[in-house]
């Protein structure tokens, strides 16, 4: 994903409600998968501002507080299945492997969060 810029503001924003709901997932958004996410969008995702809306988002639901993990999921979802050429397999990698690495970031994964990542990667494998 690095170095790639062709991907609509919106795709990033989405992201933005999909790692929160992961981060959430167990009641609560730990500092420790804030910072793995900062880190990992810095390192792997952009290059330049197309990945700030990935965590202006996580952060403005983090601060509101009135949104839940599965409106959150649910919500991207919604976006993924309008919007199924954005999804590559390259990105789908990225993705889940994101998820993962947030979801691991404090006290490894617990069961909402392996849930909502089992259902993340379900609905990529799912072809329609």
């Amino acid at each position: 994903m690095k170095g790639e810029n062709n991907y609509p503001r919106a795709f990033y924003q989405n992201l933005g409600k999909l790692f929160y709901a992961i981060a959430l997932a167990d009641g609560e958004v730990h500092e420790v998968e804030i910072s793995t996410l900062e880190h990992v969008i810095e390192k792997e995702w952009a290059t330049g501002s197309e990945a700030f809306p990935i965590l202006d988002v996580f952060n403005w639901l983090h601060e509101d507080q009135e949104y839940n993990a599965e409106d959150c999921f649910k919500s991207f979802m919604a976006f993924k299945n309008n919007n199924e050429a954005l999804f590559t397999n390259q990105i789908k990698h990225l993705i889940l492997s994101t998820a993962n690495k947030v979801a691991s970031s404090f006290a490894r994964k617990n069961k909402s969060e392996l849930i909502l990542l089992a259902r993340l990667d379900l609905a990529f494998k799912i072809k329609k």
